[in-house]
């Protein structure tokens, strides 16, 4: 296993920079969530929680949801091009470790800088 590289080999590929992305973007949509279904104000600590296991649940989920696209899964026309395209399936450690600390890192960096989130929605729509 390799620390950099091709997604199939390696923990961190080109693609960790758009999941760092992506934490900072999940975690203005985590905290406009927690501040709509917690109307009582929460703690600082209370909210990092939730906003925390939000984006943690997002994470999981959208790389379950990409292990089966990237397997197959997904019939029809359109699931092989799609497979085609992602062209193998991630590493264990890219998919499970490397990727969801990307994304709660980015989430970490929301927290402390939340006007970076700008800088990663746009980085995000280039990419």
């Amino acid at each position: 296993m390799l620390i950099w590289g091709f997604k199939t080999e390696a923990a961190f590929d080109v693609w960790s920079l758009e999941h760092l992305a992506n934490g900072i973007a999940m975690g203005a949509v985590a905290r406009r969530v927690t501040a709509a279904w917690f109307p009582q104000p929460l703690t600082p600590g209370q909210r990092r929680f939730v906003e925390f296991i939000l984006v943690l649940l997002l994470a999981l989920s959208w790389e379950n949801i990409e292990h089966y696209v990237e397997a197959g899964v997904l019939p029809g026309l359109i699931g092989e091009r799609i497979t085609f395209w992602f062209q193998g399936v991630e590493h264990w450690t890219n998919r499970l470790i490397a990727d969801t600390l990307m994304v709660l890192l980015g989430w970490y960096i929301y927290t402390k800088q939340n006007r970076l989130f700008w800088i990663a929605r746009i980085f995000s729509a280039l990419w």
